[in-house]
């Protein structure tokens, strides 16, 4: 458990934060930051098509040129050879995206929980935790999600859900069984926030464009690998301005497969921590009762039996803490590019830091 005494290093996160911050201060700073993280996913996913389309035409005027069929015209500038297949490779890009996205909206939520083997319940079988469900979603202003718990005695929570009206609050019963009543309306609350501020949705998003930028990028290797002769006989032959422009760009639409994926998923993980320090700002505006989350999640962070079995890679970034054990112990004091959750400590000094 994170450490707070006076002098400790909780301590002095907590002192680092001005006086006069508000949970209204973390919201906008870190919407600010998540629109930020999303916009620049969108422009890796569109640049890296605009690569694919820009090398595949190269590749395919290498080739013509070798076949001596004259499909480039040496005194036509480079540029306006290519600027239309990379001008199609961003708008195919694009689509898939939207493709993805529609995927993710319409059955997304439903994968999760079945992989999360998680199943519903009804009022009549958990009255207080419906209580206090209903009472956070009140304060959200939204509909009553339907409430899953997950039979497992690790203690951990998420949300999910495509719209605050099909929203799905789950945890599990370890969880369930081990929080007073403050402490798991400050997890709910959490929840909540995820759902209000549409996390899932965004999450599913990132999580799908993550996806298609390494299958793009895969599809770019087997390309160049196959008409690499081809390129390469092409360099030789081609003696206009053309030519050399068009070994640049397949250069770089190499080194942009090659970074593209890493950089994409380092985006989707500073997203996912930005949305969990969202989230709890947020709970704190529906409870006004920060120490109730920061006193649950300090319980998560030292529970022993963190791992949630039905938790997994795709899924644990939708935890309130992460659900697998390797991870666990690097997310409570660490903070890395890689992650998919905050430092727990750091969460926790955030949240105290409403207390002065």
């Amino acid at each position: 458990m994170p450490d707070f005494r006076p002098g400790s290093r909780l301590d002095a996160q907590v002192r680092a934060y001005p006086g006069t911050l508000t949970f209204h201060d973390l919201i906008r700073r870190n919407r600010r930051q998540s629109v930020v993280l999303m916009a620049v996913m969108i422009l890796l996913g569109v640049a890296l098509g605009v690569a694919f389309g820009g090398a595949v035409a190269a590749s395919a005027g290498y080739t013509s040129r070798t076949s001596r069929v004259a499909a480039w015209d040496a005194a036509v500038p480079p540029a306006r050879d290519l600027a239309v297949p990379m001008a199609v490779g961003g708008v195919v890009a694009l689509g898939l995206a939207g493709l993805g996205a529609a995927w993710s909206w319409f059955g997304g939520s439903t994968a999760i929980l079945m992989m999360s083997q998680a199943r519903e319940i009804r009022k009549a079988d958990d009255p207080e935790l419906f209580n206090v469900v209903d009472e956070m979603r009140l304060a959200a202003g939204l509909p009553m999600p339907r409430v899953f718990v997950i039979d497992d005695s690790a203690m951990n929570a998420f949300a999910t859900g495509r719209d605050p009206a099909q929203g799905v609050v789950a945890i599990t019963t370890g969880l369930r069984a081990r929080l007073t009543r403050d402490e798991l309306q400050g997890v709910i609350a959490h929840e909540m926030a995820h759902i209000r501020h549409l996390d899932i949705r965004f999450a599913l998003l990132m999580a799908t464009m993550v996806g298609l930028i390494a299958f793009a990028c895969d599809g770019l290797f087997r390309f160049m690998w196959n008409s690499g002769n081809a390129m390469g006989r092409g360099s030789r032959d081609s003696k206009g301005k053309g030519g050399g422009a068009a070994v640049v760009l397949i250069v770089l639409a190499m080194v942009l497969a090659v970074i593209s994926p890493i950089l994409a998923r380092i985006i989707q993980m500073a997203y996912s921590r930005e949305r969990e320090y969202l989230a709890d700002a947020g709970a704190v505006e529906l409870t006004r009762n920060p120490g109730a989350l920061a006193s649950a999640l300090m319980k998560l962070a030292d529970d022993d039996e963190p791992l949630v079995d039905g938790a997994n890679r795709g899924t644990a970034h939708l935890f309130i803490v992460n659900p697998l054990r390797k991870m666990r112990e690097a997310h409570q004091g660490l903070d890395s590019m890689f992650w998919s959750h905050p430092p727990v400590r750091e969460r926790v000094a955030r949240l105290l830091a409403l207390l002065r």
